[in-house]
């Protein structure tokens, strides 16, 4: 099974009343990032069998997003065992319950998204910084998993603004 690991988009600054905070939807910035991963994922022309999303709005707002850009059309599925306060056995049965699927994305948040990452692709309690937009590749045939890649929504920014420049070199006759 191929697991893809995405970090809730950007979502504004952070509530102190975590009633409020639950409810707190992505931003500008946030729906853009989602825009970009999606564009990601389909030049690799990924398809989801399942999108699993924690309950908050903005993990949800993100699995919605980057689900529809790359042609997710199924529900998405949501777990307990990705909301913030999940535990790694939480999120461990949850990864045992959706083998024998081909391409799963899931979306948390940190600081247990990155925890739970690390218990995938290392025997030892590793720590992987996922910031927000970020997405994972980890190929879970074997345990422990094989991290493929890691990218960063600030490292699609900049190649998507590269590939929009035109591509002729400059020349002027004077």
């Amino acid at each position: 099974m191929n697991l893809y690991i995405l970090r809730h988009a950007s979502a504004g600054t952070r509530r102190a009343n975590p009633l409020i905070d639950v409810k707190r939807p992505l931003d500008k910035e946030g729906k853009q990032q989602c825009i970009l991963v999606g564009n990601y994922l389909n030049a690799l022309k990924v398809h989801f069998d399942l999108v699993v999303s924690s309950p908050l709005k903005r993990a949800l707002q993100t699995a919605s997003l980057v689900g529809t850009e790359t042609g997710y059309d199924s529900k998405i599925m949501v777990s307990e065992a990705l909301s913030p306060g999940a535990s790694v056995s939480a999120f461990e049965k949850l990864v045992t319950d959706l083998n024998g699927r081909e391409n799963v994305l899931i979306v948390g948040h940190n600081p247990n998204l990155a925890q739970f990452l690390g218990t995938l692709i290392s025997s030892s309690r590793m720590n992987i910084r996922l910031r927000k937009g970020a997405i994972a590749r980890v190929d879970l045939a074997r345990r422990p998993g094989t991290l493929h890649w890691l990218v960063d929504p600030r490292i699609l920014r900049g190649v998507y603004s590269n590939v929009t420049k035109s591509s002729r070199r400059k020349t002027s006759r004077k």
